[in-house]
């Protein structure tokens, strides 16, 4: 079964792109607006101060600069090693053999985060709204930041 950059990407409302992360500054700031959303649940970044591109891997609760320029990150998307470690080309391969797939505006979206104890495994995602799961992530990881790995969470707050 072929895998186009279609299935591993998914599309937003430019509109917005300044809203969409908003539950995230705490670690991207504002001046970090999303230029790309895996499939996956994370998305790349761009800098407006320097033009640098990151990746927010809404999973682990991690900022990585993965370029320094637009141009630097078009032709990372040309590599096949970079796209299968930052588009999760195997997971998406399992899931679209298993029948599963989006609808437009959407990406997966853990069923139990890993942060609170899930895990990164297929059978724990599920078809998400774009805009709820990284709300959802942002407040998660924002609240569990300062505690110690393997501490327990007594409770979550969601807006």
């Amino acid at each position: 079964m072929a895998i186009t950059f279609a299935d591993l990407t998914t599309a937003f409302d430019p509109d917005q792109r300044a809203d969409l992360l908003s539950e995230w500054h705490w670690l991207i700031g504002e001046h970090r607006l999303p230029i790309l959303f895996a499939a996956i649940g994370n998305a790349f970044v761009q800098d407006i101060q320097d033009g640098s591109i990151h990746l927010l891997d809404a999973g682990e609760g991690k900022l990585v600069r993965v370029a320094d320029s637009v141009d630097e990150f078009r032709g990372l998307i040309d590599e096949e090693d970079f796209v299968r470690a930052f588009f999760e080309v195997e997971a998406i391969a399992e899931m679209k053999v298993a029948g599963r797939t989006l609808q437009p505006g959407q990406v997966w979206g853990f069923i139990k985060p890993p942060v609170l104890g899930g895990t990164f495994s297929t059978d724990n995602y599920e078809p998400t709204d774009l805009a709820v799961h990284f709300s959802i992530q942002g407040q998660i990881h924002r609240q569990v930041m300062d505690l110690p790995d393997g501490a327990p969470v007594g409770s979550i707050l969601l807006k």
